[in-house]
């Protein structure tokens, strides 16, 4: 995707996320985004970092943060800083979304594929998401026609399929990737919202090239995202699940998202945080042997997918709710697709799960 292409959405966006957060924020997030622009990225990164120090939890300035480890090819920073945001905010997609790009990058292909899965799951409008998605499925699919080419040179049908995709991504709409600082911003969303902001969908980058590191461009760090609105409400840094009218269906599932990639990314902490404290057993079973298994469950796979499909809520009052839903579950031993059902209690103002049952 060409950077040309970028400049007007990336405009519009800034403008629009400019109308949604106080104006002493968004000053301080238009000259770190001023700076990145004109390829400052040392100064940005001293002026956010002075920001984030007082404010430690602010979306907007973290993403950016992002942003500019992404653009002197700190990949690995830059991936803590997004990871860290997805964790946060599992409300939010883009910043899976940029996960996954940099995921690409390094070739780590399912580990873009779950980071774009989640994007998904948390916004399935998204559509950046989804293209990525079809692409980072295009390269797979691309090593196992080489892997079965290896095997059996004459395979004809694995040479023309081959070819097709080969030929997909050397079409001119698909040039050079942008480099994940590019691909997307944080949209605007208010935890009181009973619908989450419709999120940005600027242009894809394609994963098949994403694994090849970009050619320098002739101005650095063009068109950074501008301004990305935090998750949260500026003064008061609530979390996102805390709101005086109660919360949306969005805030629950955004807590069981944030349970899956837990498990996925095999983070055992955070997994074993999405549990309340009194949190209903099998009978006979402590707490502490329930940890014990699950951290052995959740260690002993290489890989962990786990996909939240078709989720269904119902609030039932303000610190109760039930979230049934279909679990895809992938591993390097297993596969499965069960019914699943999620009783939520809201505990300082977090939702947690109470109770797992097997079904819906």
């Amino acid at each position: 995707m060409s950077r040309s292409r970028l400049l007007p959405l990336f405009s519009t966006l800034a403008i629009a996320l400019l109308l949604t957060i106080s104006p002493a924020r968004a000053d301080e997030a238009q000259e770190i985004s001023r700076m990145l622009k004109q390829g400052q990225a040392d100064k940005a990164m001293e002026r956010a970092n002075s920001f984030l120090a007082a404010h430690p939890k602010d979306a907007q300035v973290r993403f950016l943060k992002g942003l500019i480890l992404t653009e002197q090819n700190k990949n690995a920073e830059a991936i803590k800083v997004f990871s860290g945001l997805t964790d946060d905010y599992p409300e939010l997609p883009e910043p899976y979304n940029n996960l996954a790009v940099l995921y690409a990058a390094q070739g780590q292909y399912e580990k873009a594929k779950t980071a774009l899965e989640m994007a998904i799951n948390t916004h399935p409008s998204y559509a950046t998401a989804h293209e990525n998605l079809g692409d980072i499925y295009a390269k797979m699919a691309s090593q196992a026609y080489d892997k079965a080419l290896q095997l059996d040179k004459s395979n004809s049908n694995a040479q023309a399929k081959l070819a097709l995709i080969k030929d997909i991504f050397a079409k001119p709409a698909l040039r050079q990737p942008v480099k994940a600082a590019l691909v997307a911003s944080a949209p605007a969303v208010t935890p009181a919202a009973a619908k989450p902001a419709a999120p940005a969908t600027p242009p894809a980058v394609p994963a098949a090239a994403a694994a090849k590191p970009a050619a320098p461009a002739a101005k650095p760090a063009a068109e950074p995202a501008k301004v990305i609105e935090s998750a949260k409400p500026v003064a008061t840094e609530k979390p996102a699940a805390e709101t005086s009218k109660g919360d949306s269906n969005e805030v629950v599932l955004a807590a069981v998202y944030a349970w899956a990639k837990a498990w996925s990314s095999k983070n055992v902490s955070g997994y074993l945080k999405s549990y309340a404290p009194d949190l209903v057993l099998a009978k006979g079973e402590s707490r502490a042997n329930w940890e014990k298994t699950r951290k052995e469950r959740i260690g002993k796979p290489k890989s962990i997918s786990v996909t939240i499909a078709s989720p269904e809520v119902k609030i039932i009052d303000a610190t109760h709710a039930k979230v049934a839903f279909k679990q895809v579950y992938r591993s390097s031993g297993l596969n499965s697709e069960t019914g699943k059902t999620l009783l939520m209690v809201k505990s300082n103002g977090k939702w947690l799960i109470h109770e797992e049952r097997i079904g819906r």
